[in-house]
């Protein structure tokens, strides 16, 4: 299975969250999954990486030119795959990924775990996005998803697009 990680890529942030990438990415290359992520060579995004790669999973990096340009791809990355932009990125990342998990992070984590919502919304997949709610990491986030759901701006039910577990609810 290719498991889609949306991340950090900030190294200066709470060593909690380096602990749960380095046990997602156990997880991931210890099941046999292969990991489809940023490919960036800081913060969660090298650790979850290097992770997988230790545990003899396989990674794909998806990679911006600018980060290439700026010699910031990660050396676990097996399989590199180049794009233009974030957005080209968010595209190849969902039509190569099977599941999709977000780890701490901001703007650009926020931003992929909408695009995927956005796009299961409207039916152009069917897959969630599962956060990985570390030490409630979360929590500001999923209130203002509850409150868009009481205004009725969510169509359906939240479930259907964006669930919340911790890793070791995730491993079960």
């Amino acid at each position: 299975m290719n498991i889609a990680v949306f991340c950090s890529a900030n190294n200066n942030i709470d060593s909690n969250y380096f602990r749960a990438a380095e046990e997602l990415g156990r997880w991931i290359g210890e099941n046999g999954h292969t990991l489809v992520y940023g490919g960036a060579n800081s913060g969660l995004m090298e650790c979850i990486g290097k992770a997988v790669h230790e545990a003899g999973g396989r990674t794909i990096g998806v990679i911006p030119r600018i980060l290439e340009e700026g010699r910031r791809v990660s050396d676990y990355v097996d399989v590199e795959i180049p794009c233009e932009d974030l957005t080209d990125r968010k595209a190849l990342i969902m039509e190569r990924s099977d599941e999709f998990y977000a780890l701490p992070g901001g703007i650009g984590t926020i931003d992929e775990i909408f695009t995927v919502a956005a796009s299961a919304s409207i039916g152009y997949h069917h897959k969630k996005v599962t956060l990985i709610n570390v030490e409630g990491f979360w929590d500001s986030l999923i209130a203002l998803l509850d409150d868009l759901l009481k205004k009725d701006m969510l169509r359906g039910s939240l479930s259907d697009y964006i669930e919340v577990k911790t890793i070791d609810e995730l491993k079960k």
